[in-house]
């Protein structure tokens, strides 16, 4: 075989090769990027029409604009991931990265948290906001990411916790609830809450409160006003009271595993994204909660407003003689009073 046959051959071969090479690479190269993404899972009790479970899409999608390739975030709906209130639990053991939790789960570990649990301390979502972007907020967190091994990122409006009967009543006073068996989360502190209204608070999961209302297991439920729609509760109840006993909020929280394992421009990035999905769901849900009571109306409900200030007076006046008031840092309370 000539000389120049055989260069010929060789140097096909080597071109066969290599293109072989880059065509394999290429094969690969998404598999190997797919496999150095840090997966986020979320897991969140929020229906899909709320605006609280929308907010992760924002989350995720902004996270995918600013860090192209390096999250993978899974989103988990309607509590099918993780059971209601057991997200901090598995976030504290590294088996979930991110949820929304509540100052009622913080308070569980993080007792001094539990002035953000009574009634009628936060006044109204811009105050809200102040407090927990504020020192009172950096301390605070600090504290909750110390003892519950989980970092909040950004704070929540969830809305202004109304009350919301199968039967219409005539509520004036904290009294007129007596014997009413209102839904409250599991939590100590929801029942304390559910008490100082004057209520029967029962447990009961978020899940299973359309059917308990449905079928008189429960009387009532309190939530922000948002989230009975789109839970459609308005369905098989008769009345709204506009308490607004509790300016009610969630906090973006991930756990300190998966926040540790970040670079530091990875966690700006992160919290960036946190943030951008609280305000999305905030200028939504103040939005919302302001046509809502005509809604309620056209569907046949009556919304009625009591006289908030015996509501007040009843709800601040059992907390501060109970032991929740005796963990709370000193001066605290007055410096959310002052917070402009």
């Amino acid at each position: 075989m000539k000389t120049s046959t055989i260069l010929s051959s060789t140097l096909r071969r080597s071109l066969l090769a290599a293109a072989s090479a880059t065509l394999l690479m290429g094969a690969l190269l998404p598999a190997a990027q797919a496999q150095n993404k840090m997966v986020l899972r979320v897991s969140t009790p929020a229906v899909p029409d709320d605006w609280h479970a929308k907010m992760w899409t924002v989350f995720k999608d902004n996270l995918e604009k600013s860090a192209p390739g390096e999250f993978d975030v899974q989103i988990n709906l309607n509590a099918s991931l993780f059971k209601q209130g057991t997200e901090p639990t598995a976030m504290a053991r590294g088996n979930l990265e991110l949820s929304s939790i509540s100052a009622f789960d913080i308070a569980k570990l993080v007792p001094e948290f539990s002035i953000f649990t009574a009634g009628y301390i936060v006044r109204d979502p811009d105050h809200q906001q102040k407090v927990f972007s504020g020192p009172i907020g950096t301390e605070m967190f600090k504290t909750v990411a110390e003892k519950m091994e989980v970092t909040p990122l950004s704070t929540v409006y969830l809305g202004t916790r109304q009350v919301n009967l199968r039967e219409a009543r005539n509520v004036k006073v904290p009294a007129d609830l007596k014997g009413v068996k209102l839904r409250m989360p599991g939590s100590k502190e929801w029942l304390f809450l559910g008490e100082a209204l004057g209520a029967t608070p029962t447990p009961l999961a978020f899940g299973e409160v359309y059917l308990g209302l449905k079928t008189g297991t429960i009387d009532g439920q309190d939530n922000p006003l948002p989230s009975v729609r789109a839970a459609k509760f308005y369905e098989v109840t008769k009345q709204i009271v506009m308490t607004s006993h509790l300016v009610d909020g969630i906090f973006i929280a991930i756990s300190n595993k998966a926040w540790n394992a970040m670079s530091p421009a990875q966690k700006t990035k992160v919290k960036a994204a946190a943030q951008a999905a609280a305000v999305y769901n905030n200028e939504n849900r103040i939005k919302e909660e302001g046509q809502l009571v005509d809604f309620f109306k056209k569907e046949g409900l009556q919304v009625t407003t009591p006289d908030v200030d015996a509501f007040r007076k009843t709800v601040q006046t059992t907390y501060l003689n109970s032991d929740y008031a005796k963990v709370w840092p000193k001066g605290l309370l007055e410096r959310i009073n002052a917070t402009k």
